[in-house]
Parts: C-alpha cells; structure tokens; sequence
C-alpha cells in the first residue's frame, strides 16, 4: 500500500486540496489594530447583538463560515464535512453555530491551535478521497475565555507582562479537491504534545514554544526542506515571548529564521492597544490566516508559507490542581495562489 506519510509526523499530500474560501470576523479592538483592512466584518459591539458572550462567540462564528462559502460560490449543503473547534468548555460555540446546518459536524479542540489541527484533518480527509468540499471555522471571545480561564471581567484583575490578550474573532476556509486555482495544503506536519513544566496560566508564550520549536523542527528533517524555503513561517499565538523562545532554541542549533513571524505580534499593535505580550485565542491565528497570510498568498507576496498555530491544552481545574501545562503545535505548508 503506497504511504503518504513521510518521516515520523507528516503526510504529503499526493491532490493538494485547495482552500476555495476564506473569511474572518473580529470585535471592535481587532479592528482598530494593524490588519484593520483584513476583516471581512468588524463589529462595533463585541455582544454581536446577542444575549451572552457564548452566544456571540458562536454567532461570530457562524457568520464567517457564511461568508466563507460565499466567497467559495458554495452553500452550506454543499460540504461534505465540517470541522470547527473554540476554546469553551464541549466547544459550544462551533456545536451551536453548526447547529441547524446540516453539515456533518467534526468537534475539535486543540486550544489555540484549531485551526491549524481542522485545516490538517480536512485536507487529509479530501487527499483520501473522502469527499469533495470541507468547512473548518475556529473562534475565541475575549470576554468568554476570561471568565472561563480566568475571572470574570468584572473582577478587574491585574495582567501580567507575559500575559496575552485573548482575540475576540473567528475565521473559516472553505477547502476542495475539485480543480481550482487558489492556495493549497500541500504538506501537514502533525504536532506531538511537549510539556516543559511551565505552571503559569498567564505564560502561554513560554508553555506553548517548545511545542512550536519540535514540530518545526521536525518538519525540516521529515521533509528535507530548510527553512528558507518558505517565504514566511508563522507560528500562534506565542506572542512575544514565546516568539523569543523559539528563535533562541533555532539560535542554538545554529539556524536562523530571518522569515520567522507570529500571528500573536500581528493581529494587534502592542504598544498603541495595551496587549502585553500580544494576541491569543483560536481566533488569532484563524483570523490572521483568512485576513492576512491567504490574501498574501493570492496577492503574490507571497509564495510558500508554514503556517504553525499552537495550543496549550490546560483547564481551569488542572491549572488550579498545580498540574503543568501540555503545549502543541501542527504545521501546514501553504503553497500557490494565483
């Protein structure tokens, strides 16, 4: 039997599918931030006229999805499978906005992380032949995930330096194996869990980056590629910390990565917009990704991009239990666009 998988952790895909869709929706504070003019649709109200931040979290969600599709020419019967993950407890902001949609539904969690693990699993999923059209969405809501991993807003608690601000914003592609022009996946490096004994809740930079730093790691030597071969290699959401870390540990193998980003340090201005340490939440990179890297794909500025979220994947009760926090990292090679 002929195996796409190449090295220890990555698949080559033998039909790239194409992301035929993409769109991202975010809150007021995104949209005053740098990518301003990436956003398919900025929200004056971070409620996005619902009841509860869960409800507008799943909203938000819903709505990029939509404009994915349309974007895609596509409805949401036309996908074989959906893919969609959030940071909330049972993910239920994906399973409510997947709700009513009849789309056969795929619920992830991989913290900050899903999109890139939902981008992953459909690609393989349509390389296989199993079905022709594919939605992955991810979402994160400042004001859910405080009070979920945190307090509640109305606690007013201090942030910490290396503390990062978590994106209210969702974002959606909308992937194919049918033949159309557009970016595609052309390889998946799939991450292994690496925990370094980092306990601080306010630190996801220092507990997610050595995560990052193995699965790039390894994506070079399965692949045989060095870095330079992309024109970008972006990781999510480090922030600035964890951006540091990694640079240094590459630093150390003697390899330096001049065309190395996070979308932790891009989404937001960190100095002008008081985000500490910078971005997080799936949102982040999920926005980050269908505002900025595949536009720049298909604008041509760029031609091949690594594109490496990464996730923490603690909870409230085994943070508070003094557990360490597990990291994780996938890395999806994006290639074309025109």
């Amino acid at each position: 039997m002929t195996t796409k998988k190449i090295g220890t952790q990555t698949a080559a895909l033998a039909n790239p599918p194409t992301i035929a869709g993409h769109a991202n929706v975010v809150g007021k504070k995104e949209g005053d931030g740098p990518l301003a003019n990436s956003f398919d649709f900025i929200s004056q109200d971070d409620t996005f006229g619902q009841a509860s931040w869960e409800k507008a979290e799943s909203s938000m969600q819903k709505q990029a999805l939509s404009l994915a599709l349309d974007k895609a020419g596509r409805s949401a019967g036309n996908l074989d499978w959906l893919f969609a993950g959030d940071l909330l407890n049972q993910c239920i902001s994906s399973s409510y906005a997947a709700r009513g949609q009849a789309i056969p539904f795929f619920g992830l969690y991989g913290a900050c992380s899903t999109m890139g693990e939902g981008l992953a699993l459909a690609a393989m999923t349509l390389d296989g032949g199993f079905g022709e059209w594919a939605g992955v969405c991810a979402s994160s809501h400042f004001c859910s995930a405080e009070r979920q991993y945190r307090t509640p807003l109305e606690y007013g608690s201090q942030r910490t330096p290396t503390a990062q601000w978590t994106a209210t914003a969702a974002g959606a592609v909308v992937v194919t194996n049918a033949v159309r022009p557009g970016p595609r996946v052309a390889r998946v490096t799939v991450g292994m869990v690496k925990d370094k004994g980092i306990k601080d809740a306010n630190n996801m930079g220092a507990a997610m980056a050595p995560a990052a730093y193995e699965t790039l790691k390894t994506h070079f030597e399965d692949t045989g590629l060095a870095p330079d071969y992309y024109d970008l290699i972006v990781t999510g959401d480090l922030g600035s910390l964890g951006h540091e870390i990694v640079t240094d540990l590459f630093d150390r193998d003697g390899v330096k990565l001049a065309n190395y980003n996070d979308c932790g340090l891009i989404l937001f201005d960190r100095e002008e917009q008081d985000v500490h340490a910078g971005a997080s939440g799936c949102g982040c990179s999920a926005s980050v990704l269908c505002g900025y890297l595949l536009p720049g794909l298909l604008s041509g500025r760029w031609s091949r991009i690594l594109f490496c979220p990464t996730g923490a994947l603690h909870s409230p009760t085994a943070t508070m239990q003094g557990e360490s926090i597990p990291g994780i990292c996938h890395a999806l090679a994006l290639e074309g666009g025109k």
